[in-house]
């Protein structure tokens, strides 16, 4: 790794004003972060990784130039290879790269199942997620209605995938699903879910 933080995060500036967005990128790089530290990696790198892994979707909105297009341009700015790789690797599909490195896994498993967390604490009074348990998760979870655009399925198989890489298969869902929640607690001042959206009437 060549770039600091700063320097992401200079990047998501540049590409991303949606602060929906930028919260679910940071999400990500909290999750990300929390993964590198469980697994012996370093978290700085990791939490990189994660929050520029999106950069690009506001220029490129759709599956067709994203995350394609954007590595022509993280190529462009200096960054290197093996970065560049990991985040080709979180849509194989239409890329052709292939997840390899614990890396890979962990970021795939972490990018939707953040977009689900988000919404619990946004629905609570507080807008606080300290105030969300992994029950009211679950609960979410269950009603396929809310946040709709979280694939269920993608988010089971993924996290599979992630469990079998870097955990000889004895991560279950849900307990990856607590550490994503426990990951974005420690953030939320980071993510403004602390409380500050709140509204009163």
């Amino acid at each position: 790794m060549n770039k600091t933080y700063d320097e992401a995060w200079n990047l998501v500036c540049e590409f991303v004003k949606d602060e929906g967005l930028r919260r679910h990128m940071l999400a990500v790089s909290a999750a990300m972060q929390f993964y590198a530290a469980k697994l012996g990696y370093d978290p700085d790198y990791w939490r990189i990784v994660g929050l520029i892994h999106d950069f690009d979707w506001e220029i490129h909105p759709n599956l067709d130039e994203h995350p394609g297009k954007g590595s022509i341009i993280l190529r462009e700015r200096g960054w290197d290879e093996a970065t560049i790789r990991t985040i080709l690797s979180h849509y194989s599909a239409g890329t052709g790269v292939e997840r390899e490195q614990p890396i890979d896994f962990a970021l795939l498993a972490c990018d939707e199942i953040t977009g689900l967390i988000i919404a619990t604490a946004l629905v609570r009074p507080s807008k606080n997620i300290a105030d969300v348990a992994l029950k009211s998760v679950r609960k979410k979870w269950k009603d396929t209605r809310f946040a709709a655009g979280v694939g269920r399925e993608h988010v089971t198989e993924v996290t599979a995938d992630f469990s079998q890489a870097c955990f000889n298969g004895q991560l279950d869902l849900w307990e990856h699903i607590g550490n994503v929640l426990t990951a974005m607690q420690g953030a939320a001042d980071v993510l403004e879910l602390d409380g500050r959206l709140r509204i009163d009437d």
